[in-house]
């Protein structure tokens, strides 16, 4: 369920989680990664206004090219709540369209790499394939871009891409970006090392594999 308005929370166990999470007494910030729409984030932080801070950092794989935008799939889920958590205090880095769609594998990449490894391997790259065979109406392909990950990458290494301060911009319903300069500034990415990312998530998945192996 989206927002209906920039001031009426969905109230859902996803953005209660974060209020208590925002709430604890850390000194270390709190980072909440989202790969789809900001609901969960825009809702907290219209049910709790003392989680309005730069201590929660949002990263969100989400948004159009820059500077112009346009549809993206994960900003239409919810527009309202893309512009509730732009117009915030809260810090953003934002993964736009041309990051995620940088991290591509193919089939033969994920049959070497990912399938050896357990049930885990096998399920992951057997759901990938079905996804594809089920969604993609370009016809057979063995290619399927990794989109999320670069979210786990920027929190394991922050410049593992290039980015720059932007003022945050308000969304158009057309999902343009709105340019007007009076939220404060957003860390855009420009650039994402892919070779870091997927690296990390194959050694990562067979030392996973070999630890329940012993065991």
């Amino acid at each position: 369920m989206c927002l209906v308005s920039r001031k009426t929370a969905v109230a859902s166990p996803g953005a209660q989680l974060i209020i208590e999470e925002a709430l604890k007494e850390y000194e270390r910030p709190l980072y909440v990664a989202f790969y789809g729409p900001l609901t969960d984030m825009a809702s907290a932080l219209l049910l709790e206004p003392r989680i309005n801070t730069p201590k929660v950092k949002v990263i969100w794989i989400g948004g159009g090219a820059w500077p112009l935008g346009g549809f993206e799939f994960n900003l239409s889920n919810d527009i309202h709540a893309a512009n509730v958590v732009m117009a915030s205090q809260v810090e953003v880095w934002q993964l736009p369209s041309t990051i995620y769609r940088r991290m591509g594998v193919s089939y033969a990449e994920l049959f070497e790499r990912v399938y050896p490894h357990g049930k885990l391997g096998r399920y992951l790259v057997e759901q990938v394939i079905e996804f594809n065979n089920t969604y993609n109406g370009a016809g057979p392909i063995e290619y399927r871009s990794l989109g999320d990950s670069p979210a786990v990458g920027v929190m394991l290494y922050p410049d593992c891409g290039t980015w720059n301060w932007q003022p945050a911009p308000e969304f158009e319903p057309s999902m343009h970006y709105r340019h007007t300069g009076k939220h404060r500034p957003i860390r855009v990415y420009e650039t994402i090392e892919p070779r870091f990312i997927h690296e990390d998530f194959f050694a990562k998945l067979a030392q996973w594999s070999r630890q329940h192996t012993m065991q």
